[in-house]
């Protein structure tokens, strides 16, 4: 997955997070993040890589955000992958 396609993922998971009134308070405290950090940091590769993370941590979470947006189970790591820090790594 290319970089922009990657972002443009995210920043809809973002907004999908944040239209999520049960999950986006367990994301501003798991994450440390404001509702301000979120508006000025939506474009900041590294923190929608965090949006991405959290996200994955439950298949539910991702199973009802991929379900919102049409796609599928896989897309949100392949755009995690293609963020920085996403890479995974070479243990050889």
């Amino acid at each position: 997955m290319q970089s922009e396609t990657a972002e443009t993922l995210a920043i809809l998971a973002l907004a999908w997070l944040s239209g999520n009134d049960e999950l986006l308070p367990v994301f501003l405290g798991a994450t440390g993040a404001s509702l301000d950090d979120m508006k000025t940091r939506a474009e900041d590769a590294d923190f929608l890589g965090s949006v991405l993370d959290f996200i994955m941590m439950d298949d539910a979470w991702v199973m009802a955000f991929c379900e919102s947006q049409g796609l599928r189970y896989d897309e949100p790591m392949a755009a995690r992958q293609a963020l920085p820090g996403g890479a995974s790594p070479d243990w050889t």
